[in-house]
């Protein structure tokens, strides 16, 4: 039954939404045709300039790509230094959800990609291999920034992002072994295929595009309240940092395109092929989370940040452990970089989902009371 108020409570809501659309920069109000044009220029840039992929594959210390690393890092850093670190406990302290993001990313994941694959992909053995690659590298890095767009938990984000990267650098290898090589036998599915990568190399990748970050941002806001105290820290500093963060996912997208630019626009039809699984994936992972995140009664940051870290793969190591492992013009290494050629584009617009979604919680239920501020 309606209320004689209910109109006015949805015409507020309504004109505090629109309010916050307005305070909007021009970069976060734009930012899916920002990402757009940065996906194209990539291309176009590797698709033109002869060399351009090899020349940048190259600039790269301990088997990880120097321009993707910057990238990253730039990315990062203004989103980890909004982080409260001292309410960290107030996420490991909620089972519901830390239990959750444990399932779904190390059981849940990797064998709905697995099952993907095989439907998709029955007759081509390379890109099927390098989409269960994908499905096997949890998201560490970029998941960060969709959560922060989306409005989810900052906390929660950089907790289940330290969680993924241990059982990354535990799980990786033993879940390669299964799903590549154990698994296709037990299933009558053919003979399997070894995955050679070191827990070492995977152990760098976190210290790299997670634990610098990281540790800067803590420090950061350490030494920057102590200096000028919360509010001023949060409202004179943050807002100086906060659009490097946009600045550094478009240039990482350009770099990532351009170095497989070429590769991506030749074939075409292949590249739709490993398209479809992945996909249905994110499909999949997103909405199922999210619905299973309302489901146990969670607030929408935390629901949000849930779905994020359930649907973002880790592309640089799914690429970095496919060319290692296959080569650089292998098919798993093709399927490897297709990945954030779709991801991409689909996480952006999941953040509208997301954040169009956010509307139908009771105010009460958008955040945490940890969170709010």
């Amino acid at each position: 039954m309606k209320t004689a108020n209910e109109p006015a409570t949805k015409t507020a809501q309504a004109g505090a939404e629109a309010s916050i659309v307005a305070k909007l920069s021009t970069l976060d109000r734009y930012l899916a045709v920002w990402i757009l044009l940065a996906m194209v220029i990539g291309l176009g840039l590797g698709r033109v300039i002869p060399g351009m992929g090899d020349a940048l594959a190259k600039v790269e210390i301990g088997g990880i790509s120097l321009p993707i690393a910057i990238g990253l890092l730039v990315m990062m850093y203004p989103v980890l230094a909004k982080v409260r670190y001292d309410r960290l406990d107030t996420v490991t302290g909620d089972k519901k959800l830390m239990i959750s993001s444990l399932v779904i990313n190390w059981l849940v994941g990797p064998a709905v990609m697995f099952a993907l694959a095989w439907i998709f992909l029955p007759d081509l053995p390379e890109y099927r291999t390098g989409l269960i690659i994908v499905g096997l590298a949890r998201c560490i890095a970029m998941v960060i920034i969709w959560n922060d767009l989306a409005c989810g938990d900052r906390e929660a984000a950089a907790v289940l992002v330290a969680l993924n990267s241990v059982f990354q650098v535990l799980a990786f290898g033993l879940l390669g072994w299964f799903y590549l090589d154990l698994l296709p036998r037990w299933l009558g599915l053919g003979d399997g295929q070894g995955l050679d990568v070191s827990a070492g190399h995977i152990a760098l990748n976190v210290i790299v595009f997670l634990g610098v970050p990281l540790l800067a941002g803590f420090l950061t806001r350490r030494l920057g309240e102590k200096k000028m105290g919360r509010e001023g820290y949060e409202q004179r500093f943050l807002p100086k940092i906060g659009p490097w963060a946009l600045y550094g996912l478009l240039f990482t997208i350009v770099i990532l395109f351009a170095l497989q630019g070429k590769t991506i626009t030749s074939q075409p039809v292949d590249v739709i092929r490993i398209a479809l699984p992945l996909l249905a994936y994110f499909a999949v992972m997103f909405f199922g989370t999210f619905l299973l995140g309302k489901g146990l009664g969670m607030a929408y940051d935390r629901t949000a940040t849930l779905a994020f870290t359930a649907a973002g793969n880790n592309f640089e190591l799914a690429i970095a452990v496919a060319i290692a492992t296959f080569g650089v013009t292998s098919g798993q290494a093709l399927s490897g970089v297709v990945g954030p050629l779709i991801e991409v584009p689909v996480l952006i617009g999941l953040v509208y989902v997301a954040l169009a979604w956010r509307r139908k919680f009771a105010p009460a239920a958008r955040g945490t009371a940890a969170t709010e501020s």
